[in-house]
C-alpha cells in the first residue's frame, strides 16, 4: 500500500525533473512509470529507454565514444511486465501493447509484481573484496618502517661501538663512538639506491610472475636483507643487507599500488590505494616509537630488535597474500581467462559465469587487444606518441612522483629535529613526534576525500596550501629571533598545517595516480619508471639537503630560507596538476584509457561526467553502440 501511495509523488518528481529536456510524457507513460516505481522502487536506466523507444531522437555519432543523449521518461519499460517476449529494442511506441484492465488495476494499487526485480544479481557483500585488496596496503609498513628506523639505529651506542671508531669529541658524539660522514651518507642513502633498482626490476617481475607472485619474491628478498643486517658483525655485511632490503622495498613499492589499482572496485580504488600511503606513515611512526624504546640498551639488542622486527611485517604480508587472488588483468594478459573470471568472482562476490563479470573481462580484453596490435611493449614504447597518449601518461607518472618529493616533505622527516633545534625550539624531539602523528592521522581524511572530491582538485588545492605555508615558514624563520616564543609556535603550527595538507593530498594521491593512468600493455614498465623517479629524487634530496641547510664550509647555510625553495616547488606542483592531471574518480582502468584518448586533463572533468552518465565501455563496437549496463556502479572493478 505504501508504494502505491508514493507512486503519484514519484511521478510528479519525474515530470518536474524532465521538464528541462522535452515535452511531458503521455498519460500512459505516467501510469507505467508509476507502476514500475511502485513495484521496484526505482526507474531503470533512462538512457536505455531513450534509445529503445525514441530511436529517432538519438544523436548522430561523432568522434567521441560518448553520446550526449538527453534523458526522457521511460514509456516502454512496462514491456518487461506486459509482454511474454521482449520486443525489438527499436519498436516504436505506437506498436507497444495496451495495458489490460488487470494490469491497470495492478498499477493503480493492486498486488505488487513478484520476482527478484532489478539488481537481483548484485553481490551480497562488497566488503570481502575490498578487505582483500586493502590488506595489500600492509606492505607500506615495510616501506615506512625500513626508511624510518635507520636514523635511530645509527645513533645508538652499541651500533656505533660495533661499526664506528672511538672518539674524544664527546660534545658532538656523547656516546664516545662515531662513524665518518662518508659512512653516514652510505648507510643512509644505500637503501634508496637499492629501492631505485628494485623499482626498475619490478616491471619484469610483475609481467613474468604476476603482481601477487612478485610480492612473494619481494618479501623473500626483503627478509634476506633484514636477516643479514640483524645477524652481521661486519660493516660490509650490514651494507649488503641494506641493499637487499632496499631491493625488496623497491619491488613492493611498484607491485602493491599496481595490484591494488587492478583489483579494487573503481568507486573506492582511490581510497584503497591511498591506504598504502597511510601504512607508510604508520611504519614511520612505529619505527620512531620502537627506536625510542630500545635506544638506551647497552648491548646488541638495542639495534637488533628494531631491525629484526621487520621480519614480522614481512611474514604477515606473505601469509596474508596467500589468501588474495591474482590480478584478473594480469591473468587476461597471460591468456588465462578462466582464472581471470574466478579472480574477478572473488573480488566482486559474483558467480564466475555472471554476465557482468564477462562484460568487464571483455573490456579488459578489448583494451589489451588494442595495445597488443601495436606489438610487444618495451621501455621505449612508454614514450611513444600515440592516440592513447602513452608518452604523456608516462611523463605524468614520472613527474608526479618527482614533485611529491620536491614538496620538501622528506626534509621535515629526515632533518626536522635538527632544523627545529637550530630554529630555537626547546623540545625538537617532541615536535618531530607531533609531525609524525599529524602525518598519520591526516592521511585518513585524504583517503576519504580522494573519492569524495576527486584526484585533480585535491592535488591543486593541496599544493596551494603547502605553498602558502612554506613561504610563511621561510618568512617567519628569517624575520624573528630564536628567542621569540610566539614566532616559534607559529612556525611549528605552519609546519603541521603543511604536513596535514601533504598527508591528505600529495602523499596518497601521487600513488593513486601512478597506479591507474597507464594502459595494461605498458603498465608494469611505466609504473616502474614512475616509482624509480620517486626513489631517485628521494636519494637526491636526502643527499643534497644537508649541504643546502647546514652552516659549514662548503655548504649553502640556507637554514629556514630553504623553505623558499620548497614553496617554489609547490607552486610548480599547482601548475603541473592543472595542466597534466586528469580527473579519473569513479572510472575503471579501461575507461581511463578512453578518457585519455578523447579529452585533455583540463577538459577531463566534463568528459568523465559524460562517460559515467552514458556508461561507456571499452568493449563496445563503435561510438554508436554503447553498452548501457544495469549493474550498480559500485560493483565494477
Amino acid at each position: 500500500m505504501s508504494r502505491s501511495i508514493l507512486a503519484p509523488i514519484r511521478i510528479l518528481l519525474e515530470v518536474i525533473g524532465f521538464q528541462a529536456h522535452g515535452k511531458l510524457a503521455c498519460l500512459k507513460e505516467a501510469w507505467v512509470i508509476g507502476y514500475l516505481m511502485g513495484a521496484h522502487g526505482r526507474l531503470p536506466s533512462s538512457k536505455f529507454c531513450t534509445d529503445a523507444v525514441y530511436p529517432e531522437k538519438r544523436r548522430a555519432p561523432y568522434a567521441s565514444p560518448v553520446q550526449s543523449i538527453k534523458p526522457f521518461p521511460a514509456p516502454a519499460l512496462y514491456l518487461a511486465v506486459l509482454s511474454p517476449q521482449p520486443p525489438s529494442p527499436y519498436q516504436p511506441f505506437s506498436a507497444l501493447p495496451t495495458p489490460s484492465a488487470e494490469t491497470l488495476q495492478t498499477m493503480a494499487g493492486g498486488p505488487a509484481a513478484s520476482g527478484p526485480g532489478l539488481g537481483a544479481n548484485a553481490p551480497k557483500s562488497k566488503l570481502a573484496g575490498i578487505l582483500m585488496v586493502s590488506f595489500a596496503a600492509f606492505a607500506g609498513i615495510l616501506f615506512g618502517y625500513d626508511t624510518g628506523t635507520i636514523s635511530g639505529i645509527t645513533a645508538m651506542k652499541d651500533w656505533l661501538r660495533l661499526f664506528g671508531q672511538p672518539t674524544t669529541d664527546l660534545t658532538n658524539h656523547p656516546t664516545g663512538f662515531a662513524i665518518t660522514s662518508a659512512q653516514q651518507s652510505l648507510v643512509t642513502s644505500i637503501l634508496s639506491a637499492g629501492t631505485f633498482f628494485g623499482a626498475l626490476g619490478g616491471a619484469y617481475i610483475a609481467d613474468a610472475v604476476g603482481r601477487r607472485g612478485g610480492v612473494f619474491l619481494a618479501t623473500a628478498v626483503f627478509a634476506a636483507g633484514v636477516s643479514l643486517q640483524t645477524g652481521c658483525h661486519q660493516w660490509a655485511a650490514f651494507i649488503v643487507g641494506r641493499v637487499l632490503a632496499g631491493l625488496g622495498v623497491g619491488l613492493v613499492s611498484i607491485l602493491i599500488p599496481m595490484y591494488q589499482s587492478e583489483c579494487s572496485p573503481k568507486w573506492i580504488r582511490g581510497a584503497v590505494v591511498s591506504g598504502y600511503q597511510w601504512a607508510i606513515t604508520i611504519g614511520l611512526l612505529l619505527a620512531s616509537v620502537i627506536n625510542n624504546a630500545t635506544k638506551n640498551r647497552d648491548d646488541h639488542s638495542a639495534w637488533r630488535i628494531p631491525t629484526g622486527i621487520q621480519l614480522i611485517w614481512a611474514f604477515i604480508l606473505t601469509v596474508g597474500m596467500l589468501w588474495l587472488p591474482e590480478s584478473p588483468r594480469f591473468l587476461i594478459k597471460k591468456g588465462r581467462d578462466a582464472d581471470a573470471a574466478k579472480s574477478m568472482s572473488r573480488l566482486t562476490s559474483l558467480d564466475p559465469t555472471d554476465p557482468e563479470i564477462e562484460q568487464e573481462l571483455n573490456d579488459i580484453r578489448a583494451n589489451l587487444r588494442e595495445e597488443q596490435e601495436l606489438g610487444e611493449s618495451s621501455y621505449m614504447d612508454c614514450f611513444r606518441a600515440s592516440h592513447n597518449k602513452i608518452a604523456l601518461r608516462t611523463l605524468t607518472g614520472i613527474f608526479i612522483q618527482a614533485w611529491q618529493q620536491l614538496t620538501g616533505i622528506n626534509f621535515i622527516f629526515y632533518y626536522g629535529t635538527a632544523f627545529f633545534a637550530n630554529s630555537g625550539i626547546k623540545n625538537p624531539f617532541l615536535t618531530q613526534v607531533a609531525t609524525n602523528i599529524v602525518n598519520v592521522f591526516m592521511t585518513l581524511p585524504g583517503m576519504w576525500g580522494v573519492e569524495r572530491f576527486g584526484r585533480r582538485s585535491l592535488l591543486i588545492w593541496g599544493a596551494v596550501v603547502m605553498c602558502i605555508c612554506e613561504y610563511l615558514v621561510a618568512i617567519i624563520g628569517v624575520t624573528i629571533s630564536i628567542d621569540n616564543t610566539s614566532g616559534q609556535k607559529a612556525l611549528v603550527a605552519l609546519v603541521c598545517i603543511y604536513i596535514a595538507a601533504f598527508a591528505a593530498t600529495w602523499g596518497p594521491i601521487a600513488w593513486v595516480i601512478t597506479g591507474e593512468i597507464f594502459p595494461l600493455n605498458v603498465r608494469a614498465k611505466a609504473m616502474s619508471l614512475a616509482v624509480a623517479s620517486n626513489w631517485l629524487w628521494n636519494f637526491g634530496i636526502g643527499y643534497a639537503t644537508p649541504y643546502l641547510v647546514n652552516v659549514a664550509p662548503g655548504s649553502a647555510g640556507l637554514q629556514s630560507k630553504v623553505f623558499f625553495i620548497w614553496g617554489s616547488t609547490c607552486a610548480c606542483c599547482i601548475v603541473f596538476s592543472f595542466f597534466c592531471i586528469p580527473e579519473t574518480k569513479g572510472l575503471s582502468l579501461e575507461q581511463i584509457d578512453l578518457l585519455y584518448q578523447n579529452s585533455t586533463p583540463i577538459t577531463s572533468v566534463r568528459y568523465r561526467q559524460e562517460m559515467l552518465a552514458n556508461d561507456v565501455h571499452a568493449a563496445d563496437h563503435g561510438p554508436a553502440e554503447k553498452h548501457f549496463d544495469e549493474k550498480d556502479e559500485s560493483e565494477k572493478v
